[in-house]
């Protein structure tokens, strides 16, 4: 069973980047599917963005497309997400998922982490 720890969230102004990282224990990374999703105030959580267990496949939601790139490095067990031309509408807890397999992405993910908040000013 793999453990998932976020970091890397914070305040930024619009327009700035950020990036996130999510450390991965207690599992085989390279077994896994890694994925990004948020959650807004008052908004269900929405998908983000997905890479494969190697980082040569990735999936975008449209409203990230182009902004955001999702990568991992597997020799230290660690997904990153970085993002930017950051909006306000960008605001939320952002959540770092996994699920074991060979695809790029999965409609449910087995393991979660606690999430980091990013904040994104006007």
């Amino acid at each position: 069973q793999v453990q998932l720890v976020e970091s890397g969230g914070g305040l930024v102004q619009a327009g700035g980047s950020l990036r996130l990282s999510c450390a991965a224990s207690g599992g085989t990374f390279g077994s896994y599917a890694m994925a990004w999703f948020r959650q807004a105030p008052g908004k269900e959580r929405e998908f983000v963005a997905a890479v494969n267990w190697s980082g040569g496949g990735t999936y975008y939601a449209g409203s990230v497309k182009g902004r955001f790139t999702v990568s991992r490095d597997n020799a230290k067990n660690t997904v990153y997400l970085q993002m930017s031309s950051l909006k306000p509408e960008d605001t939320a807890v952002y959540y770092c998922a996994a699920e074991v397999g060979s695809a790029t992405h999965y409609t449910s993910y087995s393991y979660w982490g606690q999430g980091t908040q990013v904040t994104v000013s006007s």
